[in-house]
């Protein structure tokens, strides 16, 4: 009887942490999942254009308020580029389907594949901010001493001005954050 009990409990604590290990492997993409569909922690949402604007800025009476968007760049440990927004900030409209463009440039001598991550300030805008496209949606690579210009088009959408937790926001700032993925030579 021991013997069973003994197995018995090594049976339950091996599946626990089979449990616990699931939870984990699973824990990050569900998280992510989660930021982005509600805008938790400042995570941006992708969205199609706003429907009916055509770049055009809302009416100031439906909510088409201005708001300032700040531009931020910054990056990772060991990543060997120069990295800006074009502009520091710009005046947009709430609804108003919105470009901005950073600029990045390779100072190694070697090819160099990054991505970036993102996310708004104040966190609680998050929801709220949609990009159309961006440059954080793929890998960029860049040639040694290669700049590009990476473009991100977005929009605020009008809701914020209604919900009460988020009304008094007059700036939000977009940040970026350039990784490497891969930092080789071309052996060709």
């Amino acid at each position: 009887m021991p013997r069973h009990r003994h197995t018995m409990t090594v049976a339950a604590s091996l599946g626990a942490v089979a449990v616990m290990i699931g939870l984990v492997a699973i824990s990050v993409p569900l998280y992510d999942l989660f930021c982005r569909v509600t805008g938790y922690g400042g995570t941006t949402r992708v969205a199609p254009a706003p429907e009916g604007l055509n770049g055009r800025p809302i009416p100031e009476g439906l909510n088409g308020r201005p708001i300032i968007i700040r531009f931020d760049a910054s990056l990772a440990k060991g990543m060997p580029w120069r990295f800006t927004p074009e502009q520091r900030q710009i005046t947009t409209h709430l609804g108003e389907q919105t470009l901005a463009v950073y600029n990045a440039t390779n100072l190694s001598e070697q090819p160099v594949i990054g991505t970036a991550t993102f996310n708004v300030t104040p966190a609680k805008a998050g929801r709220y901010f949609n990009k159309v496209q961006c440059f954080c949606f793929t890998e960029q690579r860049l040639e040694p001493g290669q700049s590009v210009d990476m473009p991100v088009s977005f929009f605020v959408d009008p809701a914020l001005a209604e919900d009460e937790t988020t009304a008094e926001i007059t700036t939000i700032t977009l940040s970026y954050t350039f990784f490497p993925i891969s930092h080789r030579r071309d052996r060709s």
